[in-house]
């Protein structure tokens, strides 16, 4: 019986849907695990070999619980919204739902012939109503909570309300936008739109102005990442940055909690660090600044407050309130000049960029340690989201600050005894500190000759006792904006009223996208929902009704901007544990049996975005006990990437423009000026290209000529990113079709180890699918179909190497090591196949430890066993350590050091005995002839040195 795989695997794809093998339910007979892969964007493109190989990792891990006893959730839904569906809606004026359910329904094709255990009755999708519900809900409940600093917890809006009543702004420990004081009388004699004005700067999510990347081309505002080189990573548009009112999640509120919670999670270090440094928590003093000849006074925050003496200059970030506060008539063109400049460049490039760009205002700010009247300056390297956006710039100990000021010729004065600053910074982490001024000319206050921490001691106190700033600790995480100017997205439940937000009722969610003619901004500029004819907001009846029913006093204009990317994305997990729940995000019973995510797995390129976001997210909400726990990843596992292997060809260079193109082989191409062209590799074989192939790939090579070694076109190559406009994508369909998705499984984790980046490479495919023919081989017959299975018992030796394989795998397995385990399994089938070794009592251990890599083949052999049931809930098989102990071993014979040869005992023999044999042995006489034996040591197990003299 030959091994049909393409026919065993549609079976099992069958059956398994039939029999709905993969539904899970909660069991709380049984510990619960959870698997989740960060759901995928469903692109048009579908799937290429590098997307399953976190979903095969993970599959893996999620079979292998579920043979140990686990109860097993293992979801997958769709990340739906997105710009590439909505662009091609620009392009094509096909709606972006109709594009999205194509490339979903493409997705899921792909994905099911690679045969996951995925429970497909809980997919979600971010699109769709039902699930945005869920969206809209918790938005509304982070527009209606503030932070308490005090309780470490959001509340709700209305216990802030009732302190102001009472007492204003006195007592108050919260988070907010800008610190204001008022009475409980202010408060009181506030109209409503005053009050809800106010509120706004306490919200969890809020309005607030902000510097946004916007992009004229696209209509929207990008993220940074987003952003390459001043233009947008999609299309190509120019992209500036622009103040504009924004909704905001007040992420900066839950800094510390999310930096105390990465010491609870099982993360990679390098991950963790990236996080805390993206959180950037920095204790130091902020200081008040007055202008010289002013009224106007800023606030800057340092970590080096005692530095004080070596500021010689200011810089304040070019989007600073204070900038037009400062900037004199004379110098107002310059400034603006310079504005604009800055406006084309991205928060990504001004942090990277070593370029020194400013501009003087014109202004001066006086040092309140020295009364010394020192310049403010403008420069994009200081960011106007950390901090205050205004820096105190001290030369000698800042590489920034020393660049600006030697390009502006500005002093630069040392704090540091020996301190050489004549070519750089110096770092003032230690040493004494001189050049304070004589105590009692200038300042009633003098650090010379404390060391560097005495002198930050020092100047803490200093400070705080004379009112000149206070100690602070400050995150250089901020608040992560909201919104985005396009159509496909999820709405925001609000109306406008009075130009202040408000919530549509929650019974009234969700508040769906209306239907429009066109998907980009209106002529006027509003985001495309301004197309909307039927997009306003009925108080009375609590419904949508015609724009051009708006009266300002029952019915109100809906919101036009939608929610970003990562709206969707940042409670997904916790309804996949309820996915048809109408009445709650999750139910608290089934929230407290999966609790949270024990294995995520996922790319570390959502380091500082969807893992932010969705730990923010999730923290939000256990605060109001939705989720009862704090962090929603317990263990992440970031999956390497498969890159492709390009191929090249050689396009002989040619002024001739109309003459056929020639190319090169490889080998001879250094004899020719040549370009080199990607070329598809699915017409190339071993890095042979197929010529007539190539000749009917493209128009322009239909009458190509080649110039060939040895009668074949050798073709250069380059391991590179999996792009198709390097042509070196390669689709799973065509792996599956020719191998098998078995093989395809097992491919994919022997490449290596799962965190790390590796080149794709067919030639050693055949190999994994060989192995699996082998494995197929121990139940047939290759040549006369015969059942080989016997009944009779298994031999001590076959026992042996079944018990060190069941040990080895499952280690393996959970340490990830995906590659090393099937390397064992090769061994093992090997061994097992030369010794003839049939007996079912090992091939039942056998196939129940490959089924989490080869699961179809695993579940035919199982049924060939005449085995109850699915494979995966046989039981997961224990090594027993009697079979483990090796009754020989091998020892190195060494003479004076170095290694002579090898010799066999039996486990148990004598160290006497062992140097008894090894000095008889007639290989050791040659070694030892006329010298005599000053000492044996023996290293069990290992090694007998002979010392010799």
């Amino acid at each position: 019986m030959e091994y049909n795989f393409r026919e065993i695997e549609k079976k099992w794809q069958r059956k398994w849907e039939e029999q709905h093998t993969y539904q899970v339910t909660e069991d709380k007979q049984k510990q619960k695990y959870y698997v989740l892969n960060m759901f995928p964007y469903p692109s048009g493109a579908g799937l290429h070999v590098g997307h399953p190989l976190g979903y095969i990792a993970s599959d893996i891990y999620a079979r292998y619980k579920r043979l140990q006893g686990f109860n097993v959730l293992n979801p997958m839904g769709y990340d739906a919204y997105g710009l590439p569906a909505e662009q091609y809606a620009i392009q094509t004026g096909q709606h972006p739902a109709i594009t999205t359910e194509q490339n979903i329904n493409r997705y899921r094709e792909q994905l099911d012939k690679i045969g996951f255990s995925f429970d497909w009755s809980r997919e979600v999708r971010t699109c769709d109503p039902v699930y945005y519900k869920w969206t809209q809900w918790a938005f509304r409940k982070m527009f209606n909570s503030y932070y308490d600093n005090d309780l470490k917890k959001a509340q709700p809006i209305e216990n802030l309300i009732h302190h102001f009543e009472d007492n204003g702004t006195l007592g108050m420990n919260v988070s907010c936008s800008e610190e204001l004081v008022f009475s409980a009388q202010d408060w009181r004699s506030m109209n409503e739109h005053e009050q809800q004005k106010t509120l706004m700067n306490y919200r969890i999510a809020y309005l607030g102005e902000t510097m946004v990347n916007w992009c004229p081309g696209l209509g929207t505002v990008l993220a940074n990442d987003e952003v390459i080189d001043g233009v947008s990573e999609r299309g190509g548009y120019p992209v500036i940055q622009k103040k504009m009112r924004q909704w905001c999640l007040r992420v900066s509120a839950y800094a510390q909690r999310l930096l105390d919670g990465l010491d609870e999670i099982d993360w990679t270090d390098s991950l963790k660090e990236t996080q805390r440094n993206w959180i950037g928590r920095s204790e130091g003093t902020e200081v008040e600044f007055a202008v010289k000849d002013s009224n106007v006074k800023f606030t800057i925050f340092t970590t080096r407050a005692d530095t004080m003496f070596g500021v010689t200059f200011m810089v304040l970030a070019p989007e600073s309130e204070y900038v037009g506060k400062v900037t004199t008539p004379e110098k107002k063109e310059d400034v603006d000049k310079y504005l604009e400049y800055v406006k084309k460049r991205t928060e990504l490039e001004r942090m990277s960029d070593r370029k020194v760009t400013g501009v003087f205002t014109g202004s001066y700010a006086i040092n309140p340690f020295t009364g010394d009247a020192i310049p403010i300056y403008i420069s994009e390297y200081v960011l106007s989201g950390y901090g205050t956006g205004a820096i105190m710039a001290v030369p000698a100990h800042d590489s920034r600050d020393y660049a600006f000021a030697k390009h502006f010729k500005l002093p630069i004065l040392p704090l540091i005894e020996g301190a050489d600053v004549s070519e750089e910074s110096y770092d003032a982490k230690e040493g004494i500190v001189i050049n304070s001024p004589v105590m009692g000319k200038q300042t009633p206050f003098s650090l010379n000759g404390l060391t560097v921490q005495e002198a930050i001691a020092a100047t803490k106190k200093y400070v705080t006792e004379t009112g000149l700033g206070r100690v602070k600790v400050n995150y250089r995480l901020r608040d992560a904006i909201f919104s985005r100017q396009r159509y496909w997205g999820e709405p925001f439940p609000v109306y406008y009223k009075e130009d202040m937000p408000y919530m549509i009722p929650e019974q009234c969610l969700p508040l769906e996208l209306p239907e429009i003619d066109k998907y980009e901004p209106t002529e006027t500029g509003e985001p495309p929902l301004g197309r909307a004819k039927k997009w306003a907001w009925d108080t009375v009846n609590n419904k949508i009704v015609e724009k051009s029913l708006i009266n300002n006093e029952t019915i109100f204009p809906i919101e036009l901007y939608t929610m970003p990317g990562f709206a969707g994305s940042s409670a997904y997990y916790l309804r996949y544990m309820d996915p048809k729940d109408e009445h709650a995000l999750v139910a608290k019973n089934i929230d407290e049996y999966w609790q949270n995510v024990d294995l995520y797995v996922g790319g570390t390129e959502h380091a500082t975005g969807h893992l932010i976001y969705s730990r923010f997210w999730n923290k939000f909400l256990h605060d109001y006990g939705v989720s009862c726990k704090e962090e929603p990843f317990q263990k992440l596992i970031n999956q390497g990437m498969i890159q492709g292997r390009s191929n090249f060809v050689y396009r002989v260079n040619s002024n001739d423009h109309d003459a056929a193109p020639v190319f090169v082989s490889l080998g001879l191409k250094d004899k020719y000026e040549t370009t080199p062209i990607h070329v598809d590799v699915n017409i190339v074989h071993a890095d042979i290209l197929d010529i007539e192939a190539f000749k009917t790939w493209r128009p322009e090579y239909e009458n190509a000529e080649f110039i060939l070694e040895d009668g074949k076109y050798i073709c250069g190559w380059a391991v590179e990113k999996m792009s198709k406009s390097m042509f070196n994508v390669v689709n799973p369909d065509m792996i599956v079709e020719q191998y098998g998705a078995d093989t395809l499984r097992l491919y994919e984790m022997f490449l290596g180890p799962v965190e790390q980046s590796k080149p794709w490479d067919t030639n050693g495919i055949d190999g994994c699918h060989r192995f699996l023919r082998k494995l197929w081989n121990l139940f047939y017959d290759n040549r006369t179909g015969a059942f080989l299975v016997k009944e009779e018992n298994a031999s001590p030796q076959s026992l042996k190497s079944m018990h060190r394989l069941i040990k080895k795998v499952t280690g393996d397995i959970e340490n990830f090591s995906y590659n090393t385990a099937i390397s064992a399994f090769m061994i093992c089938v090997n061994e097992m196949g030369q010794q003839k070794w049939h007996n079912r009592e090992l091939l039942t251990d056998l196939i129940i430890l490959i089924a989490p890599f080869a699961p179809h083949i695993a579940e035919e052999l199982w049924e060939t066993l005449n085995m109850k049931g699915s494979i995966c809930d046989a039981q997961w098989p224990a090594w027993n350590e009697q079979y483990l102990v090796e009754d020989k071993v091998q020892l190195t014979i060494s003479f004076n050091g170095k290694a002579r040869f090898q010799m066999k005992f039996p486990a148990n023999t004598s160290h006497e005995d062992i140097q008894k044999a090894v000095l008889t042995d007639e290989k050791s006489q040659k070694y030892m002839d006329g010298k005599n034996v000053v000492k044996v040591i023996i290293v069990p197990k290992k090694i007998v040195n002979i010392v010799l003299k």
